[in-house]
C-alpha cells in the first residue's frame, strides 16, 4: 500500500477538525479557472490604499479567484430563492414569495491590514461580471457616532470600538437595502474632519450587490434589554471575508501609513490631524504609537480577531503585506 506524503496527511488531519478548507495561495490561484484580468495597473493604483503593496500579481493569483467564487455564490443564491419561492408559491396566494434582493458581502479586519483596498478591489472587480453590473460599497465609518455625542458619552478615546457606532442605524440600513427597498440612505464619514460630514447623505438604489467594510461588522448582536438574542448586522450577509495578519505586522503598517499622511493628507488646512504636521517627526510618530497601543490594538484583540471565526473566508497576509493563505468556510 502507498504512503500518502507526510504534508498531505498532516493536512487532511487538521481539515477533519476545523470548518474550513486551508489553501496556499499557490492552491488558490489555480481555481481562478482563466478568469481574465480587467484590472490595468493605472486602476489599482487608484483603488489601493495609502502603503497598501498589492499589485497586479496579487489580483490576479488571490482576487480574480474571489471573484468568480463570488459570482458563482451570487448565481447558486439566486438559484435557492427560485426553488424557496416554488416552495412558498401556495401560501397566502403568493405573497410569501421573495423577489431577488441584493447579495451582501461583509469585510471586517483591523485598522491598517488592508480591508479598505480589499472592498474596494472586489467592488471593482464583481462589477465587471455581467450578472450583476450594479455593485455598491459602504463602510461602517458613516454609522460612528458623531464626535460630540462621543465625547458626551466619555468614548472619544474608544472611537472604532463598537460602543462608538450607532449600531440600530447601522444595521437597519443593511435591512432595509437586503429587503429591498428602492432607496436607503446612509450618513457620511469624512476621515479628513474625523467626523460625520453634518446634512451629507450617500444613497444606495437597490444594487445587485452591497460590499459592507468595517472593523466590526462580524460582532454578533447583543441580547436585549429582555434578555433575547436580536438580529445581528453579520446575519444579513450573504458571504463575509476576514482580513488576517500578525498583530506586530499591522502596528508597522498603521505606523508607515501614519508617517505618509503626516507627509500627504494631514498637511490640509482643513484636517483634524494637521497639528501633527506641525511638530517634530518624532512627538507625531509617538502619538502614533500611543494611539496603536492604547486604541487599535486593544480593539483587535478585545473586538475584532475573536470575529475571524465567523467570516465565510479569511485572508492571511504576511509581513509583507500579501496574502500568504486562505481558509474557505466548508459548507
Amino acid at each position: 500500500m502507498t504512503t500518502p506524503p507526510r504534508n498531505t496527511h498532516r493536512r487532511a488531519a487538521a481539515d477533519a477538525s476545523t470548518p474550513y478548507v486551508d489553501l496556499t495561495r499557490a492552491e488558490w490561484s489555480a481555481l481562478r479557472n482563466k478568469t481574465p484580468l480587467p484590472l490595468t495597473a493605472e486602476e489599482l493604483e487608484r483603488l489601493r490604499g495609502l502603503g497598501d503593496v498589492i499589485d497586479l500579481d496579487e489580483v490576479r493569483d488571490v482576487y480574480l479567484p474571489l471573484s468568480r467564487l463570488l459570482n458563482l455564490y451570487v448565481k447558486a443564491t439566486g438559484e435557492l430563492r427560485g426553488t424557496l419561492n416554488t416552495f412558498l408559491g401556495d401560501a397566502g396566494g403568493g405573497q410569501a414569495a421573495q423577489r431577488g434582493t441584493p447579495f451582501v458581502i461583509g469585510i471586517a479586519g483591523s485598522v491598517a491590514v488592508g480591508k479598505s483596498t480589499v472592498a474596494r478591489l472586489l467592488q471593482a472587480l464583481l462589477a465587471r461580471w455581467p450578472e450583476h453590473p450594479r455593485v455598491e460599497l459602504v463602510t461602517t465609518d458613516g454609522f460612528l457616532l458623531p464626535m460630540k455625542e462621543l465625547e458626551a458619552r466619555g468614548l472619544a478615546g474608544r472611537k472604532g470600538f463598537p460602543e462608538s457606532y450607532d449600531r440600530r442605524a447601522l444595521t437597519r440600513f443593511v435591512a432595509d437595502i437586503k429587503a429591498g427597498k428602492d432607496e436607503v440612505t446612509a450618513p457620511v464619514y469624512s476621515h479628513l474632519i474625523y467626523d460625520i460630514v453634518p446634512g451629507e447623505r450617500l444613497v444606495v438604489r437597490r444594487p445587485d450587490i452591497l460590499i459592507v467594510e468595517g472593523l466590526n461588522v462580524l460582532q454578533p448582536a447583543l441580547p436585549g434589554k429582555d434578555g433575547r438574542t436580536r438580529v445581528g448586522l453579520a446575519d444579513y450577509f450573504d458571504f463575509s471575508v476576514y482580513v488576517d495578519a500578525r498583530p506586530e505586522d499591522i502596528e508597522k503598517w498603521y505606523l508607515h501609513r501614519f508617517r505618509r499622511l503626516r507627509e500627504t493628507a494631514f498637511r490640509d488646512p482643513s484636517s483634524y490631524f494637521r497639528k501633527y504636521t506641525q511638530v517634530s517627526e518624532e512627538e507625531a510618530m509617538e502619538y502614533g504609537r500611543t494611539t496603536w497601543r492604547t486604541i487599535n490594538k486593544p480593539n483587535l484583540l478585545e473586538n475584532v480577531a475573536p470575529t475571524r471565526g465567523r467570516a465565510t473566508l479569511i485572508l492571511r497576509k504576511g509581513p509583507d503585506h500579501k496574502v500568504q493563505r486562505l481558509s474557505l468556510r466548508k459548507l
